[in-house]
This record gives structure tokens, C-alpha cells and sequence, in this order.
């Protein structure tokens, strides 16, 4: 068997929407902030050939190996980095990569960190309740649950994963303590909540707040858009997918801020700001997978794809 067929299999989302946002050409310079196996990467690569360039940051190190087997056919056009977007202007520059002409953000979790148990992301699975997503970070889960006090912990539950239920939650987790896998995290949650969630599980709004919180998910993609604006290009693209409200929520905020000139709270009777609009939108409305897609790949289902062009 091939060593490409024994590796972990995550299908990515949107890969044509992806290349066309990001209006990929031959010869110009592209990064992957959320590498995972290499399937948006392999995309932009092929069709920046002959003499195009890509750097792959993951903050994952298991992502960074199978991403370089993947794509080990591109050896001389890719660079892979293991570290967090959070850093990405610093990144470019040590790697002398700038400017670039297009960057791309595939937010949440892959289908291999969420299938693999001991990963602790996945309330499908009995692991240790980790959900790091790479393993230099020392927050974990457990750390999450087992030390904050209740009214934090229904705080957390509440704006990260909007569970209606989130001090009700809160108080059975306290009582339970300490709780140490995923499982036993799922039952309490079901517990409280029972078959009230509907289609989905019932422990996912509080799994979803969890993995945030540990992996500071919100803070530091705001960070990161920020520094898009000095990493990219004159018309070059920055493409975000998201996967639910809040990351959705943030990146809709940030490019309509930057294609604004006057960014002063609205009454302010004269600008004092001398904000200098960065951005134009592409695509005014949000894109989402099409019919086909969701049928194939159920995880795609709830992607929705923003792109925006420097100015």
C-alpha cells in the first residue's frame, strides 16, 4: 500500500470557491493559516503552477507531517510552519514571505483531530477530555472544567457555545467534579438537557464552548485578520471560511470595518479616526456549499465562505 493511502482522510470544504476567491495565478504567493492535511493547499498549488508558492501554517504538528507527505510533490514550492496563526506577520517575515497574493482561514476542527479519540474533541469517542489543538499549549479541557467556579463556567458555556442551558450545566459539572473524559462530560451535559437539543447531540453546544476557550479560537483570529492588512498585497485576497456564528459574526465585523472610511461610534459630530478604508468586498454575500456538497460531505453544512481583496 502507498504511503499516501495510509494517510488520515479530511475533505475539504469549498476547495473550487477557495481557489476562485482567492483568484489563484501562476507564479504568485499563497498561505495556508490552517494547513490540516493539505487539501486546500494541494489546490492552490496545482493551480498556481508552474512557479507559485505556498506556506502552510498548523498549529498541530501531526497536521504538519501528514500535510508534507501529501503534498510532498510540491517540495520546492511549500513551506510548513508549526505555530499559530496568531503569529502569522512574524511568520512571513522570518520566512521571508511577503507580500503575499492571497490568505486563506478554514477555522474549527478537521474531521482527523475530531475522529481520533485521545484528541478529546469528540463526545462520539471515550478519550481524555485534551481538546488542544496542538500539544505545546498547556490549557486543556479538563484544566477548563475541573477549576473554574460555576458562575465563570456557565459564563463560558453561555457566549462561546450560546447554550441556553448553560447554568444548568454549570451547576451538574461542579457537582460531578472531577471529570476527567469526554464521555463522562457528555452524560452530565445529557443529563441536564435530556432530548431537549433536537438533532443534534446534546453535549455539542458545551463541547464547541470548551474547544474554544482552550484553544483561545476567538482572540486569535481576531488577531490574525488584523494583520492580514500588512501581509497582503496590493488586490491581493484574504478568504475566510467559518463554522458558526460567533467566528462568522467576527469576520463579517472585521472586513466591513476595513472597507469603511469613517470608523467613529456613530453621533460623533466630526471624524477624528482618519481610518483609511484597506478592503473591498468581492462577494457582498456569504458563500455557501451547494446541495451536492453537503450530501457528500456532511461536515460542510454549516460552512460559510467571506472574501475580501486589499486595497
Amino acid at each position: 500500500m502507498s504511503l499516501t493511502m495510509t494517510l488520515p482522510i479530511h475533505t475539504p470544504v469549498l476547495v473550487k470557491e477557495v481557489t476562485e476567491a482567492l483568484n489563484v495565478q501562476p507564479g504568485k504567493r499563497y498561505v495556508d493559516c490552517t494547513l490540516g492535511s493539505g487539501g486546500h493547499a494541494a489546490a492552490i498549488l496545482e493551480k498556481s503552477l508552474p512557479s507559485g508558492q505556498l506556506l502552510g501554517i498548523d498549529t498541530d504538528p501531526e497536521a504538519i507531517k501528514v500535510a508534507e507527505i501529501r503534498l510532498r510533490d510540491y517540495t520546492e514550492s511549500s513551506i510548513f510552519v508549526n505555530d499559530n496563526f496568531v503569529n502569522l506577520e512574524t511568520i512571513c517575515k522570518q520566512n521571508d514571505f511577503l507580500p503575499i497574493h492571497g490568505i486563506l482561514f478554514d477555522l474549527g476542527i478537521s474531521s482527523v483531530q475530531l475522529d481520533t479519540a485521545e484528541r478529546g474533541f469528540s463526545f462520539q469517542h471515550d478519550g481524555p477530555l485534551d481538546m488542544r489543538f496542538g500539544p505545546a499549549q498547556e490549557l486543556t479541557g479538563a484544566d477548563i472544567v475541573n477549576a473554574l467556579p460555576e458562575d465563570k463556567l456557565a459564563q463560558l458555556i453561555r457566549i462561546y457555545g450560546e447554550e441556553r442551558y448553560s447554568r444548568q450545566i454549570a451547576r451538574c459539572v461542579i457537582r460531578n467534579r472531577p471529570i476527567n473524559t469526554t464521555l463522562e462530560l457528555a452524560r452530565i451535559v445529557g443529563q441536564v438537557i435530556g432530548s431537549r437539543r433536537g438533532k443534534i447531540h446534546p453535549a455539542t453546544r458545551t463541547f464547541l464552548a470548551l474547544r474554544i476557550a482552550v484553544n483561545r479560537e476567538l482572540e486569535n483570529l481576531v488577531v490574525a485578520l488584523k494583520q492580514t492588512i500588512n501581509c497582503l498585497a496590493y488586490q491581493g485576497r484574504v478568504v475566510v471560511i467559518s463554522y458558526h456564528s460567533l467566528e462568522d459574526r467576527l469576520v463579517k465585523e472585521f472586513m466591513k470595518r476595513e472597507t469603511r472610511g469613517c470608523v467613529c461610534p456613530p453621533g460623533t459630530p466630526e471624524c477624528k479616526c482618519e481610518h483609511v478604508p484597506s478592503l473591498k468586498l468581492i462577494s457582498k454575500k456569504v458563500i455557501t456549499p451547494f446541495l451536492g456538497e453537503i450530501k457528500s460531505n456532511p461536515r460542510s453544512r454549516s460552512a460559510k465562505l467571506r472574501v475580501a481583496e486589499r486595497l
